[in-house]
């Protein structure tokens, strides 16, 4: 350790523990008030220093049970409720990412077998997750990852960051996740590992995964997956995705000759899955995170105050259209 790792240890020790001023650490140990600032900040960013706010609303609020009213007969049990104020897209997602890790941390248990997917969220949970100690775990890719173009889908870092968390050992999909046609798909997943890491999402412990929305810039649409064709079919008739498989309002697969053709965990088998954590916000992704959840898709839910409040709004618009009028 080097003298300035134990210098802002001492410094925040004296500040945080024992409430002291910068001024009087500063005189405790013999460095100006300037320096004790620059030490705190030094010690949060080493990790010897974690702030954490405790916002009782995340876990209990009239928003809370609201929601757990409207779901909890699809298999919802559990919300956390981001009470971000922030505008910023990546700020939300940020959000929703710190919480989702909260989450996740206490449902991950030794010798548990973990289905993930990828994503900019997911990419958000697995930069916060702290580590904890574990035996037995595995870390299980629901989808391939592989993109055809220059746009990035971090899933290979988003699971060994997982793997990083929980002491876990990574079991991947080194593929694309949609593939040209159902032949190769097939001949793929007759490999013995394929089918065996696919066989593993299948009987996962637990499955941790976002969905997304549909439009022209999402992420899932801009991999060089689709024909022109395709791409206007699922704009047409889907509402979203989860673990790229896209779906409509009613819950049914949007194209089935490209479901036909996707590599992973499907949304039926996804449904199965005893412990399922949503991360999912922004208004643009309201109606599929209302249909996934009316899917079964989800026992937690982790989503943002506002996107929450729009789901409430629409349940009570359509139980009582005469209020909308």
């Amino acid at each position: 350790m080097q003298l300035k790792d134990e210098q802002s240890l001492q410094a925040a020790k004296l500040y945080y523990e024992s409430g002291m001023s910068q001024a009087e650490v500063a005189a405790e140990i013999g460095v100006s008030r300037p320096t004790v600032a620059k030490l705190l900040a030094y010690a949060k960013e080493r990790g010897f220093v974690v702030i954490e706010v405790r916002d009782p609303r995340e876990q209990g609020s009239s928003l809370t049970e609201s929601l757990l009213d409207i779901y909890g007969s699809y298999g919802l049990a559990n919300v956390r409720i981001s009470q971000t104020t922030a505008k910023n897209p990546e700020a939300v997602t940020k959000e929703l990412g710190r919480i989702g890790a909260l989450v996740l941390e206490d449902l991950v248990e030794d010798g548990f077998l973990v289905g993930v997917s990828w994503g900019a969220t997911m990419y958000a949970v697995a930069k916060a997750l702290k580590h904890r100690s574990h035996t037995g775990v595995e870390i299980v890719q629901l989808k391939g990852g592989l993109s055809y173009t220059k746009r990035s889908t971090n899933d290979l870092e988003t699971i060994n960051r997982f793997c990083a968390a929980f002491d876990a050992f990574a079991r991947t999909l080194p593929l694309p996740v949609i593939f040209d046609n159902v032949e190769v798909k097939q001949t793929v997943e007759s490999d013995r590992h394929i089918a065996s890491v696919l066989e593993m999402g299948r009987q996962t412990d637990v499955v941790v995964f976002t969905v997304g929305s549909v439009n022209p810039d999402s992420l899932p649409l801009n991999m060089g997956y689709l024909s022109d064709d395709e791409f206007e079919l699922i704009t047409g008739r889907a509402v979203g995705d989860a673990c790229s498989r896209f779906f409509t309002a009613t819950g049914e697969v949007a194209v089935p000759s490209v479901d036909e053709r996707t590599v992973g965990i499907s949304l039926e088998e996804l449904s199965t899955r005893p412990t399922k954590l949503l991360v999912a916000g922004g208004l643009e992704k309201a109606q599929a995170i209302d249909t996934a959840l009316k899917m079964g898709l989800a026992t937690h839910l982790v989503i943002d105050n506002a996107t929450a409040s729009k789901l409430v709004e629409q349940h009570s618009l359509s139980n009582h259209p005469e209020a909308a009028s």
